[in-house]
């Protein structure tokens, strides 16, 4: 894999030359960074002339971001949203002298309990925490059903913080990593996510035999994805 920077007018673009077919080219989040996956024997004219041709477009993906930095930071204060499984709660801090944790109540709010003088890194570890070991507990049950449709096995599993992916495979280990923003989305769309990196065990690229097998096995994807990906959380936004 090549990897080198080119500028364009006012674009800097990361190229990464791979093996593939077809020009992929990204707007990433925080700060609307263009990254650009190229096909190994294509000329760098020719990926000046599409980076150029695409102007408009790429001017408009990072007019986003510019407006999403006027949000102001999460403080992980009371009164906050928190998002979880698709349904935003109230926080609310709860300072006591117990061990931390968290708790929904009535469908309505999360109880987010803290030692008192919790500075913000800490209020946002325990939360943190709760999320992860939420999602994943979801995990093995969406593999486990999955598994003997799709026709594959997954030999391991993770939950990490990804900027600019739903989700990884890594076919020679067997191995599918899912980010864990999912935990705030709907179900469906961590579903959704979750076939997508095992349909890579069958097929490596997003070619149209990829899609196939998604249209056999998850026929409706096409609108969990849409979902997925207008859904914006944290003042992030997201392809996938």
């Amino acid at each position: 894999m090549n990897i080198k920077q080119i500028t364009i007018g006012q674009f800097t673009v990361e190229v990464v030359r791979k093996d593939i077919k077809n020009l992929r080219l990204g707007v990433y989040p925080p700060d609307g960074n263009l990254k650009m996956s190229v096909p190994l024997s294509m000329k760098e004219d020719t990926v000046r002339l599409f980076i150029m041709a695409k102007t408009a477009w790429i001017i408009k993906q990072q007019a986003k971001f510019t407006v999403q930095t006027r949000y102001p930071q999460r403080e992980y204060i009371s009164g906050e949203t928190c998002y979880f499984k698709g349904r935003g709660y109230e926080l609310n801090v709860i300072y006591h002298p117990h061990a931390p944790k968290v708790a929904l109540r009535h469908n309505t709010h999360l109880d987010l309990y803290v030692p008192h003088n919790s500075q913000l890194e800490k209020r946002e570890q325990v939360l943190i925490a709760w999320y992860r070991q939420a999602l994943k507990a979801k995990i093995p049950e969406l593999i486990h059903k999955w598994q003997p449709i799709i026709g594959v096995t997954v030999r391991d599993w993770g939950v990490k913080r990804m900027k600019t992916k739903w989700g990884t495979c890594n076919i020679n280990a067997a191995r599918i990593w899912l980010n864990l923003e999912l935990i705030k989305k709907p179900e469906h769309c961590l579903e959704y996510v979750v076939v997508h990196e095992m349909v890579h065990l069958l097929e490596r690229h997003h070619n149209a035999r990829f899609t196939a097998y998604m249209d056999q096995f998850l026929p409706h994807w096409r609108s969990h994805k849409h979902e997925l990906n207008q859904i914006v959380l944290n003042h992030t936004d997201w392809n996938y």
